[in-house]
Order: C-alpha cells, then structure tokens, then sequence
C-alpha cells in the first residue's frame, strides 16, 4: 500500500479520501502535519458539526448501548540496555469480558513499538496509519524515521481530531542514531518522553512495583523479571487486566520479543 503510493497509484473511488464534517467534504491531496501526502482517507468524522455532542448522547441513559474496548495496564522504561515494553492481554467491553489474548503491542517496524491504552479500535487504526507513514517516510528519504518524529506524527494526528470522542494512550518506543527512545502519546495530543511511563486502568499499581525495583543499571535479566512482576501484580489487583503478559525488549539491533506468559504463572 506505501509503494503504491509513492508510484501514484488511482484510488478505484473519487470520493475516497474525503473527510466529512456537516455538510462540508475537502479531498486530502497534499502533504499536511500528520501525512506526507498519500491521497488517503485518513478518518471519516460523524456527520454533524459536533461530532463529540453525538458520541456524549450514545449513552445508556439515552437508550444507546455502546461499549468500546477498555481496561488495560501497559508499561514502558528505559535502561542501560534498551527499552522494556511489557503489557498485558485482557481486552474488556464495559462489564464484558471480551477476549483474553490481545497484542496490545503494535509492531510499527523492526525499530519501532506502539502499545494500545483507550479504545482498542482507536489505537489500532492510528498506529497503523503511523506505521503506513512511517513505511513511506523509508521510502522516500532512504532512512527509518527517528522515535522522535514517529511520536510527533502520531501526536500531531491526535491534535487535529481532539475532542471528537477518540480515546488512545500509547507509548511510542524504539532506537535511532540518537539511542533508545521513549514517549507517550494521548488522544489530547500531549507527548511527553521520559524514562517510565505506564497506561490504563490498572497504571497506578504498575508505577508501584516498578519505583520499587527499577534501576538504570539493571540487567537485562533483571529487567525481564520486573517488567512480568510489575504487569501481573497489576493484574492481580485490577479487575480490568490480566491475560497474559507480553513482553518485549527494543535493542539497537531492533525489537526481540521476550515472552508471552500467564499471569498466574508470575503472580506469587
């Protein structure tokens, strides 16, 4: 799909690229602050000129029944050796549980991982959007993007759609020519980097186990086994996470997944 857009391919549609508002329709046909000019939609917005009123009115109270895809624990932080994302699997719809095997770690490129926090539909389509982009920023300039840039594209298509009901915290993490790098990411555009950061409903427990044992000079042992530690004893205190704990490890030579692992497993 990248390829065929840096060699111009026809959308099979004329109306394919339109962002709808009202009454109001504008073809994506150049380079803007969140794409590099594809000629594709990018996201349809509810008809009405106040797409956020609309999502607030589908409620209970109002007889409409929607639950997204929420409650979840991420976690990121950086040491001596590269980065550690660790999350788990639990995917919940209201008070339904909806599976408990979700990858909420986005594979954007061999240097590159996105984790998904919010509305599982939301951090899917948006991070895929980002790793389509960022497939095209290779392309074109004959480097990978930097983690820097990647999280500011991601920031920066969060901005143009806030307050229109998305609901995405994602962590961006990866390694460039300037070392491992680590960002968050919401739906209000803020982007913050740092060296630990933890999402979801169960983040609270999270930052608790992980101020206990984390250190800068840690192993990679070491930081294997707090990043299992820290997700399953959020799970154990959280009613909206658990599953199974994936993890993995971002190094200069790209990311290697650790584990896949019952939370049970590593809850004692």
């Amino acid at each position: 799909m990248a390829l065929a857009a840096v060699c111009g391919g026809q959308s099979s549609s004329e109306h394919f690229g339109q962002l709808f508002s009202g009454k109001q329709a504008r073809l994506f046909d150049r380079p803007n602050h969140f794409s590099f000019g594809t000629k594709i939609q990018e996201f349809a917005v509810p008809v009405g000129n106040e797409p956020s009123g609309f999502l607030r009115s589908c409620n209970r109270e109002e007889g409409v029944r929607i639950d997204l895809n929420h409650g979840t624990t991420t976690l990121a932080f950086k040491f001596r050796h590269g980065v550690i994302v660790a999350v788990d699997s639990r995917a919940s719809a209201g008070n339904y549980l909806a599976s408990n095997d979700v990858n909420k770690v986005i594979e954007i490129n061999p240097y590159l991982l996105g984790t998904m926090s919010g509305s599982a539909a939301d951090c899917q389509y948006w991070e895929r959007l980002l790793a389509k982009e960022c497939r095209l920023y290779r392309l074109r300039n004959n480097h990978r993007i930097s983690v820097a840039a990647a999280s500011k594209l991601l920031c920066n298509m969060m901005l143009g759609y806030r307050g229109m009901g998305l609901s995405v915290g994602s962590m961006i993490c990866g390694w460039d020519k300037e070392g491992p790098g680590l960002y968050y990411v919401d739906d209000n555009g803020t982007r913050l980097s740092g060296r630990m950061f933890s999402t979801g409903c169960g983040n609270s427990y999270a930052y608790g186990v992980v101020d206990s044992g984390y250190k800068e000079d840690m192993t990679v042992e070491e930081a294997y086994e707090l990043g299992c530690r820290d997700i399953a004893h959020a799970t154990h205190r959280d009613a909206y996470s658990g599953g199974s704990v994936n993890m993995y490890h971002m190094r200069e030579d790209g990311w290697i997944k650790v584990c896949k692992e019952d939370v049970q497993n590593k809850s004692e």
